[in-house]
């Protein structure tokens, strides 16, 4: 049975893991309390959701090692019943028991087969319904899934209230017993070759048996108190009126919401979860505020990319926001130099940012400490630029008027064109402006050289600790975390790179 004990122990263990990281209240308090210092560990904090399936993983793993240790048991026990083994070990399977408490052997007699038991105790119905849930979470989580097929994964992952209550109620079954003290003391070293002494002498009382307190609650009691508390929040969140300042529907699908919410207040690059009854009761969305915490509303940009967002651009009347949480972004302050990296829709962070910035500056604002930022946008196609170019174009503007050009370096990169758009740009090369965001800074065609502008960034910052933010896929991650470490010079008075990538 210790084969079974061992992945359970590991198993309660992940099971107290499992709900810390989607506790975003929680997260974000923490979060907060790390703003003066402790880079590192808020780094650490923005991982929950990588963390979160680290754990699940685990759970997975253990679940299956200890379902098959199980299985073995049971099939040693039914054997041992059949007396297959030694006399030993049929012996202690046929012992008399007082209450139907003191016997080692769940198989109580010849009759029960190990798929009966399954079926028929309370450790087995719930570890087959334990199982079931778990199969059904871990398969729906897929990305593939999550991707095209969201409210699959939604709703089943929900489940884990099942797994859960299955899980507490598991160890009421008692199935993994122990030996008892009796008295006298049964010696079972002495005792185990003296089948037939045993309750006839005093060394050897008829030996007795009970199973292990049920431990999961103590384990899972915690994590479930606060999830229910940060449902209560959300709950409260969610009743709290959300009134319509502007709402824009842009050409190429992308929906901008204004929102006025009491005593919302927020940081550049946190994100809101938005629901719509209209559409689901239940669903909620993570949308990254493209606000400025100077503003006196926060907003939001949502791109029509499934099902969801589609109905969402058609309904616009209901909505309920919970949040803001904390996200890699709101560190950008932290450094002298920023990079930021946007790919289509993932540059709603650096809007806020860039907003936020700006604000500080036209404010002399004395706790500003970032000096200069490298701004790069991806985008697919040309309609993607539109909404983001009215506030590029902004800041270009006045930064002209103040003398401070140099302060925003920003590029832009088209990664898919037509011939006719690319004759419509020669045509028009000459031109002071961009013939497709209509800004200074020319738009260019292909992706970045990476290594060239890492290089610049160094060259230009030779002592400055620079923070490179992303929110993108998570091929371009992990190229630029490559990059981070590759242009940091091990000396620590030259320049350093540290990333930052959005989760949500």
């Amino acid at each position: 049975m210790a084969w079974a004990r061992a992945p359970a122990a590991v198993l309660n263990f992940n099971c107290l893991l499992i709900l810390l990281p989607v506790c975003r209240n929680l997260l974000s308090l923490i979060r907060g309390s790390f703003m003066c210092c402790g880079r590192t560990m808020r780094k650490q904090l923005d991982k929950n959701i990588s963390f979160h399936k680290l754990v699940a993983y685990m759970i997975g793993l253990m679940t299956a090692v200890h379902t098959i240790a199980h299985f073995l048991n049971v099939e040693w026990y039914y054997n041992s019943r059949l007396g297959k083994y030694d006399d030993l070990s049929m012996a202690l399977s046929s012992l008399d028991d007082s209450g139907n408490t003191t016997f080692l052997n769940p198989i109580r007699s010849t009759t029960t087969t190990p798929t009966l038991l399954v079926f028929t105790s309370v450790a087995g119905i719930t570890g087959v319904i334990i199982t079931l849930s778990l199969i059904l979470i871990i398969t729906s989580s897929m990305e593939v899934i999550r991707r095209s097929y969201f409210e699959v994964f939604w709703f089943t992952h929900h489940l884990f209230i099942v797994f859960f209550a299955g899980l507490v109620i598991h160890g009421a079954g008692r199935i993994v017993r122990s030996q008892t003290t009796t008295n006298p003391p049964h010696n079972a070293t002495f005792c185990k070759d003296r089948i037939d002494d045993w309750g006839k002498i005093q060394e050897c009382p008829v030996p007795q048996f009970a199973g292990g307190f049920p431990q999961t609650w103590m384990w899972v009691i915690g994590p479930m108190i606060l999830y229910v508390c940060e449902r209560l929040l959300r709950f409260i969140r969610y009743m709290q009126t959300v009134k319509y300042r502007k709402i824009v529907i842009r050409p190429s699908k992308v929906l901008e919401l204004q929102l006025v919410k009491n005593g919302f207040k927020m940081d550049v690059g946190q994100y809101v979860f938005l629901n719509c009854p209209a559409i689901s009761q239940l669903e909620w969305h993570p949308f990254t505020m493209t606000s400025a915490p100077e503003e006196d509303f926060f907003s939001v940009h949502i791109r029509s990319v499934g099902d969801w967002t589609q109905k969402l651009i058609s309904i616009v009347e209901q909505m309920g926001v919970d949040g803001p949480f904390g996200t890699a972004s709101e560190d950008v302050f932290d450094y002298e130099v920023a990079m930021l990296v946007g790919a289509g829709i993932g540059v709603t962070p650096f809007a806020s940012i860039l907003k936020s910035i700006w604000y500080k500056f036209k404010d002399s604002n004395p706790k500003l400490r970032t000096r200069k930022i490298y701004f790069y946008w991806l985008c697919r196609e040309t309609h993607a630029f539109e909404w983001f170019a009215d506030l590029l174009q902004l800041l270009e503007r006045e930064m002209e008027e103040r003398g401070m050009g140099s302060f925003l370096t920003y590029k832009l990169y088209l990664t898919g064109w037509d011939q006719s758009h690319a004759n419509h740009v020669m045509v028009h090369a000459d031109a002071d402006t961009d013939v497709v965001t209509g800004l200074k800074q020319k738009t260019n065609y292909g992706r970045p050289n990476w290594d060239k502008e890492f290089e610049q960034v160094r060259k230009e910052n030779p002592t400055s600790v620079v923070g490179t933010f992303l929110c993108g896929p998570a091929v371009l991650a992990t190229v630029l975390s490559k990059k981070c470490v590759k242009y940091t010079d091990v000396d620590p008075r030259k320049t350093k790179f540290y990333f930052n990538k959005e989760n949500f």
